[in-house]
């Protein structure tokens, strides 16, 4: 016969590999997440080290948790839905636990035609609320929206010169 405390500790384990299981899993029910978001979330709860590890790395085998797929498919969503440049998606990625290895792959796929049209449409969509403006106010404060927004300084220019330039156009008929 075992001595209690040592079944105490193997009945332990297994409620907290269980635990451990079911914050990954209720987390990842609702979003796909990276390995550390994860991690972060278990040392919250009080989830040992070495079990949030042993789940971390079964997840990964099994393909439930995949770096690389979290940081391309945050890549594309914040460029195509949330309209952020370069810049700002690495920042997120970053502080979501990604490599700057994986990052830079991530960002990588994204194509600067895509990060312009992403500027351009935000950009065309701010300037509406900024119309009665003075025309230099309008442009610092578009400049501004589209640099917090992680476009690189010389498309935050040429995208505030060509939507304030079609305002211009529009306002003296040509």
């Amino acid at each position: 016969m075992r001595p209690p405390a040592k079944l105490t500790s193997e009945s332990e384990r297994a409620t907290q590999v269980e635990v451990a299981r079911k914050i990954a899993l209720d987390l990842l029910s609702v979003r796909q997440r990276s390995a550390e978001e994860l991690r972060r979330a278990m040392a919250k709860r009080n989830v040992p080290e070495d079990v949030a590890e042993e789940i971390l790395e079964r997840f990964q085998d099994v393909g439930l948790i995949n770096d690389a797929a979290f940081a391309a498919a945050l890549t594309a969503s914040r460029s195509e839905y949330s309209l952020r440049g370069r810049r700002r998606i690495r920042q997120e990625l970053q502080a979501k636990g990604v490599s700057r290895e994986l990052a830079d792959e991530a960002l990588a796929s994204l194509p600067p035609e895509d990060e312009r049209a992403a500027a351009l449409a935000l950009a065309e969509r701010r300037a509406r609320s900024l119309s009665g403006l003075e025309p230099h106010v309008a442009r610092r404060r578009l400049m501004g929206i589209l640099a917090r927004r992680g476009f690189p300084g010389n498309m935050v220019s040429s995208v505030t010169d060509e939507v304030l330039g079609r305002w211009t156009d529009a306002d003296h008929g040509c």
